[in-house]
């Protein structure tokens, strides 16, 4: 999944942080992280190939912003193990049950 691989980044992780308080430019989250303003274009350009960031433009400038779409997606993905897990542990809870009788 795309998604999980983009947010293996710490720096990425650091973008979202930053966009869960509303739209940015490049250049607003460039202020705020310890990478060059090419670097933070990058990162935006594979948040958005994942799905988790969309940008909209605004005359000249390009505002970033969260798209919760790919988080529903990646959370999504991420309870199918969880679901997986609880099946598993009733499966073992009710043979415990049944030896236990």
């Amino acid at each position: 999944m795309q998604a999980l691989d983009a947010l293996g980044n710490p720096t990425r992780r650091q973008v979202l942080e930053l966009l869960k308080q509303g739209e940015h430019t490049v250049q607003s989250l460039a202020d705020q992280l310890p990478v060059s303003r090419p670097a933070v274009s990058r990162h935006l350009r594979l948040l958005t190939e994942a799905g988790l960031v969309r940008h909209r433009a605004e005359g000249a400038r390009n505002l970033y912003a969260l798209r919760p779409e790919g988080f529903d997606a990646l959370r999504a993905y991420l309870d199918s193990f969880w679901d997986d897990a609880l099946a598993r542990f009733k499966l073992v809870a009710e043979n415990v049950e049944d030896d236990g009788v």
